[in-house]
């Protein structure tokens, strides 16, 4: 048990190195070796818990994507309120997320637009063929509400889903203050709302 738990615990301090690597030289520099450097660890360390590059970039797309999810679920889930309130919390932890873990956007973005599968198909590609957690949780949201009445009833939710989620990635690399996180939080939730009334 204590093997798994220091063995998860390397991994993650791996896949940390990794994104703050990522996110300082971009994609197309990035080597195990500079990985290791940056985690302070010889590169058999990395090449124990990992097959290769590729699947250290492929664990810490995942490890990026689960931390988002897991970050934006938690703050809609303290709120258990209505559909309004949720979609709020929703945009309110999407936005604060983004504004919090500035070094997780760029390495989610140099992955998803320079890494490519074995068979050569980019990253960007595969994203019509999984499901994004995120977008099913908005769209679960604006459905609750549709059913519920609390917004219009005759929208397409997983559009609506997609529009706010665009305007949500468009702030991604916009190194922004406070104030300005706060007046787009506020501009955002005040536009889906009005489309949803």
């Amino acid at each position: 048990m204590a093997e798994s738990f220091i063995a998860e615990a390397r991994k993650e301090q791996i896949i940390q190195a990794c994104i703050r690597t990522l996110s300082e030289i971009g994609y197309n520099k990035i080597s195990l070796t500079k990985i290791a450097k940056n985690a302070k660890i010889s590169t058999g360390l990395i090449s124990y818990h990992f097959a290769d590059k590729a699947d250290l970039i492929h664990h810490t797309l995942m490890y990026l994507v689960a931390d988002q999810l897991h970050y934006i679920s938690e703050c809609i889930e303290a709120t258990k309120k209505g559909a309004t309130e949720q979609l709020k919390a929703f945009i309110e932890a999407s936005l604060a997320y983004q504004a919090t873990h500035y070094e997780n956007n760029v390495a989610m973005i140099e992955i998803v637009f320079n890494a490519q599968t074995e068979d050569g198909t980019p990253f960007y590609l595969l994203a019509d063929k999984e499901t994004d957690g995120l977008e099913l949780l908005l769209t679960e949201i604006l459905i609750a509400g549709k059913d519920k009445k609390e917004f219009a009833t005759d929208f397409d939710p997983a559009l609506v889903a997609t529009i706010i989620q665009g305007a949500i990635g468009e702030i991604m690399l916009k190194n922004c203050n406070h104030e300005q996180y706060e007046t787009y939080k506020n501009e955002l939730t005040r536009m889906a709302l009005k489309m949803l009334a």
